[in-house]
């Protein structure tokens, strides 16, 4: 539902983002500011920073901010609406009802219908473990080295061996078989409805939201599948969830255990290690790597140590390093699984293997290496072409160099011999460049360039945010058109509207990009940029002079690429009238 921009700025400014905040992160001040551990990463010294001020935080170690409201979408994994609803009652602010399509309004009911069904379903299936009939499935578990606890935590069940029990259930709740058949958890045939799971113990699948949305379901005795799953559905996506992932997202550490299996996850959060989660009997996809990278940027896996297990691990890498993770695969020989390891060893010992987990590249080379038999001089030479061209999807120079260098010490492979292969690989597949990496440090020169201006551009923004008077001897010389960026521009032209009026709300600007949750996490970082502070009044003068002249200058120079003879001449008069500027500061 779209909800005007000045009952959205009510609903943020009735609530104080220190007493929400305050509410899940114990919060000392500091100055103006408050400060404690970053509830979205691990961390020992605080480096998370509320301002009363600002009425945002950002956390200088991860990277996150915004303002109250999306501190409760990133923390509780609430939409807008949802995030925006909690608020508005905290702050007896009434929001309008949403007017909804018929279409809208049917697929609402089911999706509500449906979270009821697997609700209701996973409460019979949990109560029934307790029964005589699944006495074979407590056993089970219980053999498994689960507690009373950890089965009630995930809410473990089992489905009886009857297939109609769950339906007869459901339908004396009032359910319809339309309702039931799109739950996915029945079928229907010539012969009647009956239940897809039976005589297995179940496993509730739930989202972020701690809302059961789909069974995994393992056999008891004989039979097959081993492991059957619920099909995807209106609330169930198995490209968009992962098992365990409504507990681990609450973890403190920096990462996630990537598993490959229902037990394997609940065997770890039992041990300690709340930050397992596992893909739910699919390959990962760049949805699954969206889903991470909102609560981490480093993955561990510890799939199984067996063939299955490290061929899984090697699917998994490119995914994983397309979709921007940092990934280490941990190995648990001579144990097969993470439960079997923890069962010998214990938790220390697993996180021994933890912090000495290898590199996912150099894993990737260690497993090649396996296929080559390196006494045999031909053999070799293959093996070493072909790390030769893994190593070419590092496009940075230094990034390369390291894993280059990495890899040698690994393989025990000359360095120079190594990098002669890589760059004459790399001048064929690159049209126009040499044996050299000539090309990619032009790419990177342009780069830093880039970046620089970047800085530039937030120093001076984060400036007139905080002293919104000195806008006025920018005014006529910059303006947002100048900036580099779409976002910076639109940033900057708001900036510049609420200095004119006297005052800057940084917490109400990245309030308008609300929607596009990049350029959200961009204009909140934008605002805590470091500035001259402790300087006298003629260096902050030159400082804010600087940053000027380098802003416009970049603004003309890319104008004049462009632009026809006449106004060429308007912008080679307005570069030297640049140099010569001079601003100074009260």
């Amino acid at each position: 539902m779209y909800y005007p921009e000045d009952l959205v700025e009510e609903v943020r400014t009735r609530n104080n983002i220190v007493d929400v905040i305050g509410s899940y992160v114990r919060l000392q001040k500091k100055g103006s500011s408050y400060f404690g551990l970053c509830p979205f990463h691990s961390e020992k010294s605080p480096s998370f920073s509320v301002s009363p001020n600002k009425q945002m935080y950002y956390c200088f170690g991860c990277g996150v901010g915004g303002n109250v409201i999306t501190f409760l979408m990133e923390y509780e994994n609430y939409t807008f609406p949802e995030a925006l609803k909690v608020l508005a009652e905290r702050a007896g602010v009434a929001l309008p009802e949403a007017e909804l399509t018929d279409e809208e309004k049917r697929n609402n009911n089911t999706r509500h219908v449906l979270l009821d069904i697997h609700k209701d379903a996973a409460m019979f299936y949990y109560k029934a473990l307790y029964t005589p009939y699944g006495k074979n499935a407590l056993d089970y578990l219980t053999n498994r080295g689960l507690s009373p606890e950890t089965i009630r935590q995930f809410g473990l069940g089992f489905a009886p061996s009857t297939s109609d029990s769950l339906y007869n259930y459901l339908k004396k709740k009032g359910y319809s078989d339309q309702d039931m058949k799109a739950s996915g958890i029945f079928r229907f045939s010539e012969k009647g409805p009956y239940d897809i799971f039976w005589n297995r113990v179940m496993y509730p699948i739930m989202d972020v939201n701690n809302k059961v949305i789909a069974f995994g379901g393992r056999v008891m005795g004989k039979g097959e599948p081993k492991y059957l799953n619920s099909p995807e559905t209106k609330i169930f996506d198995k490209s968009r969830n992962l098992y365990g992932l409504h507990a681990a997202k609450k973890s403190r550490r920096d990462y996630f255990l990537i598993c490959e299996g229902y037990m394997d996850v609940i065997s770890l959060h039992q041990a300690g290690f709340t930050n397992a989660v596992a893909a739910l009997g699919t390959a990962f996809t760049s949805n699954h790597c969206s889903v991470i990278r909102r609560y981490v940027k480093k993955v561990v896996l510890t799939f199984d140590s067996d063939g299955a297990g490290i061929k899984a691990a090697l699917r998994a890498i490119p995914i994983l390093r397309t979709g921007g993770l940092e990934i280490s695969v941990l190995t648990m020989k001579p144990y097969k699984d993470p439960d079997e390891f923890i069962k010998a060893l214990g938790p220390e010992e697993y996180q021994k293997r933890i912090d000495a987990a290898q590199n996912a590249f150099l894993f990737e080379v260690t497993c090649l290496r396996e296929k080559y038999n390196l006494s045999d001089p031909a053999d070799k030479t293959n093996f070493v072409d072909e790390v030769a061209k893994m190593l070419l999807i590092f496009e940075d120079e230094i990034e390369r160099t390291n894993y280059m260098e990495a890899v040698c010490k690994q393989e025990k492979i000359d360095y120079a011999d190594m990098k002669k292969k890589v760059n004459k690989l790399g001048s064929r597949i690159v049209p126009g460049a040499n044996n050299s990496y000539d090309a990619p440090r032009a790419n990177n020169r342009t780069k830093e360039k880039e970046e620089g201006a970047a800085k530039t551009e937030r120093l001076l923004l984060t400036w007139i945010s905080e002293e919104p008077k000195v806008y006025s001897k920018i005014e006529g010389i910059i303006d947002p058109s100048d900036f580099s960026s779409e976002l910076y521009r639109k940033v900057a032209e708001r900036i510049f509207e609420q200095a004119k009026e006297g005052s800057v709300n940084p917490g109400q600007i990245i309030s308008s990009f609300i929607n596009d949750e990049e350029d959200y996490k961009k204009a909140s970082a934008l605002f805590q940029m470091d500035r001259p502070k402790e300087m006298n009044s003629l260096d902050k003068s030159k400082a804010f002079t600087e940053a000027v002249k380098r802003i416009k200058k970049s603004s003309l120079e890319k104008k004049g690429a462009s632009a026809d003879p006449s106004e060429l001449m308007n912008i080679i008069i307005a570069k030297r009238k640049l140099e010569t500027l001079k601003i100074t500061l009260e």
